[in-house]
């Protein structure tokens, strides 16, 4: 009787340990998935496909739902990465692969049970529409989770899988539509969240979206589509809007820049680009002379101009946390091989806006060629993606009915940790490696470079081991990941701790968080620089 005693206490922790270490499981529409506990207890759930494998005669189609499967489905690794160059240096993938097949989403949960409907953040990735994934490990999720956050990152199709337009692709679509197709799968995966979220311990009421770069971008055309921007609840932009970053064009530009690419590879029909292999189609836009697919003024995803519906209030009206960097672009974006004099500078200035140089030259001043680097910086910032952000935030606070916050980050990254070698770095935040590096001729940043925030707003430093990180960068990240937390918890950034945020203002007053190791509320100061730029946008 002892012996049996014993025995049954000794198997009674076994029992709890094998149900503690057991692979957690959820419920979707379609059926079981079965992901992993991570060391932190955050249950994580990778490569779940919220749409069907686009390809064949999917290839160019609006996303279609995920079929059903039986029995369990395991998701305890990336699924593959869209079909993409290798571009940006700066991308670090854990995907399985890269293929057509791409359109997966990537789950880390804290919730114990599925009846906590705790606040969602769904993330989407940068990388110009031709370049990123949701495995990349500056996006990771299991950080934010750690807040309290169910967190997402989404694949969408790129390049001219995602964007290319086609007289063909519009007359057999039933919304007579064609490109958008990268939009269309994020607008997909947000339905996705909608209908299984809360198995996951996810709220659907409280579902966050975010990005950077082109993701950035994303967010904005996603709270202006009738499509999906009824399915958030809030979002972040960081760096970019289609407000004049990567904005839509006119369907008929699309489709001729679509049949133009058709007929440079032999394609003289919509079936004969469905039977080339993916491959080859992204072989031929890698060549040189090859331009970028856009977007496009479709009548579908975008029923109007995304300036058009900002303007009339016809977004979403949910809290916007946006924000830009303070060194987006180097000075050479401007200034090409020019030596940065004030002479140099003023006729670049005066080659640029030939009829405004006097007032461009008075809003980003120098009277010294000690001045000249950081004015031009400064313009090729503003020019590149600082403006659009600013007119989104602006446009948002006039017209979106609630609280706009708004952020300037300023923290350089620290020097490459020695086991880069010769690696530099490039522009636009990327990183350039081996015999390239050395022709790399930038200057030291003179500010935070664009993409430097994503770690540090997710809190994912460590997973980046190109940077060899101090103690501020860590409490630099603490204050941007906790801002951040905050806003998705509660529409509100502020919290124990922190600098106090106030939101835009109706007036001209603005505050703008600066956020850098002396992280402070300041009142904006270059209004005027955005103005102007707003008056010749308007003129375009």
């Amino acid at each position: 009787m002892k012996t049996l005693l014993m025995l049954s206490l000794l198997a009674a922790p076994l029992a709890d340990m094998a149900i503690a270490q057991s692979a957690p499981q959820a419920k979707t529409v379609n059926g079981v998935v079965e992901g992993v506990t991570e060391a932190s207890g955050i249950r994580a759930f990778k490569g779940i496909p919220f749409a069907q494998p686009p390809v064949g005669d999917l290839r160019w189609k609006e996303p279609q739902p995920t079929k059903n499967w039986q029995g369990v489905r395991k998701a305890d690794h990336f699924g593959p990465r869209a079909m993409q160059g290798a571009i940006f240096g700066d991308m670090g993938f854990r995907s399985d692969g890269m293929s057509e097949d791409c359109l997966y989403l990537n789950v880390w949960t804290p919730a114990k049970s599925a009846s906590e409907k705790l606040p969602v953040l769904v993330y989407f990735y940068g990388g110009g529409f031709v370049a990123g994934d949701g495995s990349e490990g500056r996006y990771d999720g299991e950080s934010m989770a750690r807040k309290g956050i169910v967190t997402l990152t989404v694949n969408y199709r790129l390049g001219v899988f995602g964007f290319m337009s086609h007289p063909e692709l519009t007359k057999e679509s039933p919304h007579h539509a064609s490109s958008n197709y990268g939009y269309l799968d994020q607008a997909a995966a947000l339905r996705w969240v909608q209908q299984n979220i809360a198995a996951f311990g996810g709220d659907p009421k409280r579902v966050t979206i975010a990005g950077e770069s082109a993701g950035s971008v994303s967010v904005s055309a996603l709270m202006v589509s009738p499509l999906s921007k009824n399915l958030i609840a809030g979002a972040i932009g960081e760096s970019g809007s289609l407000l004049g970053t990567l904005p839509p064009a006119p369907l008929a530009t699309a489709e001729e820049a679509g049949v133009k690419f058709a007929t440079s590879i032999g394609a003289n029909s919509l079936a004969d680009l469905r039977a080339m292999s993916a491959e080859k189609l992204l072989e031929a836009t890698l060549k040189p002379g090859v331009p970028w697919f856009t977007s496009a003024l479709d009548g579908y995803f975008f029923p109007k101009s995304p300036v058009e519906l900002f303007t009339t209030g016809q977004q979403a009206h949910v809290p916007l946390l946006v924000g830009w960097n303070s060194e987006e672009m180097n000075y050479r974006a401007v200034m090409g091989k020019e030596e940065p004099t004030v002479a140099n500078y003023t006729a670049t200035v005066k080659k640029l806006y030939p009829e405004r140089a006097d007032e461009v030259l008075k809003l980003y001043p120098a009277k010294t060629d000690e001045e000249v680097a950081q004015a031009a910086t400064d313009l090729a910032s503003d020019r590149f993606i600082g403006y659009s952000t600013w007119r989104w935030a602006d446009m948002q606070a006039k017209t979106g009915g609630k609280p706009v916050y708004r952020y300037l980050y300023a923290r350089p990254r620290p020097a490459m940790t020695a086991a880069m070698g010769d690696a530099a770095p490039g522009l636009a935040g990327g990183v350039v490696k081996g015999k390239d590096a050395a022709a790399m001729k930038i200057s030291p940043a003179r500010g935070a470079v664009h993409s430097a925030e994503i770690e540090y707003a997710m809190g994912n430093l460590p997973l980046n081991k190109v940077y060899a990180w101090t103690p501020d960068d860590y409490k630099v990240s603490e204050v941007m990941q906790n801002y951040f937390a905050n806003f998705i918890k509660t529409a509100n950034p502020n919290g124990p701790g922190l600098p106090k945020w106030s939101a835009v203002s109706s007036d001209k007053s603005v505050d703008v968080m600066q956020i850098d190791v002396n992280t402070r509320s300041e009142m904006e100061k270059n209004r005027a620089r955005y103005l102007f730029l707003d008056q010749l946008s308007a003129k375009q």
